[in-house]
């Protein structure tokens, strides 16, 4: 049996103004583009089962946005520090704490802490050509081994990674 883990980059953001960059909220595009990943995810039925994020304000929008097309109560949602601004170190430590019982998880986080995860988890070979890798809203679907206690360097598989960009052009056609 496999686990699948699904990174999602938190919207676009407004710029840094004289707040915090933890304090900074979604853009109009930020949270539009929330909602075509989370109605993507819906109508596949890809639901996730457990749905942890940064409490960074963008990062807790976006993930409390996708939980509102799933219909899941924002109490649901796990709020956890090491998902911000710690490292790849930190963010794996969150993976080894998640329990086995979850077989869809949802991380909501930032860069470059996730797209250093995605690169870490997958085979260079597996990673897809694109100037810019994880752009905000971005989200990968990886399997991954069952035990995420020593999840080592290239033990991904890539099932995809979804643009809300791509998402427009198709609903455009």
């Amino acid at each position: 049996m496999s686990r699948e883990l699904w990174l999602l980059r938190h919207g676009k953001a407004e710029r840094f103004d004289s707040s915090e960059d933890y304090d900074r909220t979604l853009k109009g595009r930020g949270k539009r583009d929330a909602i075509r990943i989370g109605e993507w995810l819906k109508e596949g039925q890809l639901i996730p089962e457990v749905v942890i994020s940064s409490p960074a304000i963008r990062a807790i929008t976006t993930a409390k946005i996708v939980c509102d097309v799933f219909g899941i109560d924002h109490h649901h949602i796990q709020q956890e520090k090491r998902l911000y601004d710690e490292g790849l170190v930190r963010v794996k430590s969150v993976l080894v704490d998640c329990p086995a019982t979850f077989s869809r998880v949802l991380l909501v986080g930032h860069n470059p802490e996730l797209e250093d995860l995605l690169i870490y988890l997958l085979n260079e070979t597996d990673l897809p050509d694109n100037k810019k890798l994880f752009p905000t809203a971005a989200l990968a679907r990886l399997i991954l081994p069952d035990d995420w206690s020593h999840l080592e360097q290239g033990c991904a598989q890539l099932l995809s990674i979804t643009y809300p960009k791509s998402l427009f052009e198709e609903s455009a056609d």
